[in-house]
């Protein structure tokens, strides 16, 4: 169903990261595309575009700008950006959105408290590293050193370089002939050295045990510091809530086969919808159609041809 420009900003409104202050512009301008078949093809990143950033594989909002500014300028989409776009799956459910939805407003402000069963072991070390004086001395000496307001964010927050899956680190290289490089490293060392994310203005900033979604799954971060019980600093049926909305409902392998028939289901879906296309069908006899095709009675549910879509996506196009 086509969204109106007032439902997708009420939508970016609801998420979390100012999200309608960074993507309304270019969510009107997508509605304002005039060639309908330009405007078709730019549909599944627009659908991305209204889900939470943690879910999306990539940065979904440059891609749909470039495409946005190629469709404005009267230049087609090239051949890269045509690939990207067929294999690009369908967004998640609108329930797995809801929960990571209201997992990132939390996040977004550093509020892990309904995963975490007790803030003991962080408010020890937040309470030590606000009144260390060896700390604030390092940090008025890194201050006398390097002017930080050119490397602080618009709040006046600094945050250490960040560590990623298997221990890569985007910003792992160390440039010593720029001035940015040269102080993100000393202050990667400070932060290691107090068990810090970051410093907001003079205020140091602690890690804490947290749980965060990602578009592959989800991390578990243990600081150095924290001496971690399983059995008692975690609130794990919230944490398997959160991942369980993703997850597969079940598994093993009494499923293949279950499986299996609803790929092949897919598999000649992807087929059929082509021949709806090229036949013109549309509502009620384009899905009398679809379900002739794959053996089901006519009133089955629309919304098991779309679960069958989006559960397989572009792969069934392959097999």
């Amino acid at each position: 169903m086509r969204h109106t420009l007032k439902q997708d900003l009420t939508k970016l409104d609801a998420l979390a990261y100012h999200r309608r202050e960074y993507s309304q512009d270019d969510i009107r301008r997508f509605h304002a595309l005039t060639d309908k078949k330009a405007r078709e093809s730019l549909e599944p990143l627009h659908r991305w575009m209204l889900t939470p950033i943690s879910l999306w594989p990539l940065n979904i909002h440059d891609v749909f700008c470039a495409c946005l500014d190629s469709i404005e300028a009267k230049k087609p989409l090239d051949e890269e950006m045509n690939f990207l776009l067929r294999w690009l799956p369908e967004p998640p459910s609108e329930e797995v959105c809801r929960v990571a939805m209201e997992h990132e407003h939390l996040v977004q402000h550093g509020s892990y408290e309904s995963l975490v069963t007790t803030t003991t072991k962080f408010d020890s070390i937040e309470k030590e590293a606000l009144r260390n004086p060896e700390l604030l001395r390092e940090w008025q000496a890194i201050k006398k050193h390097w002017d930080i307001s050119q490397f602080a964010n618009e709040k006046g927050i600094l945050r250490r370089s960040l560590t990623g899956e298997r221990n890569l680190r985007p910003r792992f290289k160390v440039d010593w002939s720029k001035p940015r490089h040269r102080f993100q490293a000393a202050f990667d060392v400070f932060c290691m050295r107090w068990n810090l994310y970051g410093m907001e203005g003079d205020k140091p900033l602690t890690m804490k045990l947290s749980v965060n979604l990602t578009p592959y799954g989800t991390m578990i971060f243990i600081p150095v510091y924290w001496s971690f019980d399983s059995k008692r600093d975690v609130r794990w049926d919230a944490v398997m809530k959160l991942h369980r909305a993703r997850a597969l409902k079940k598994q093993g392998e009494g499923l293949a086969d279950g499986i299996d028939q609803r790929r092949a289901h897919a598999v000649k879906l992807h087929s059929l919808d082509a021949e709806v296309k090229r036949m013109k069908l549309k509502g009620a006899a384009a899905h009398a159609f679809l379900c002739k095709g794959l053996g089901l009675v006519e009133g089955t549910d629309p919304k098991r041809l779309a679960r069958l879509r989006r559960e397989f996506g572009k792969s069934a196009s392959i097999d």
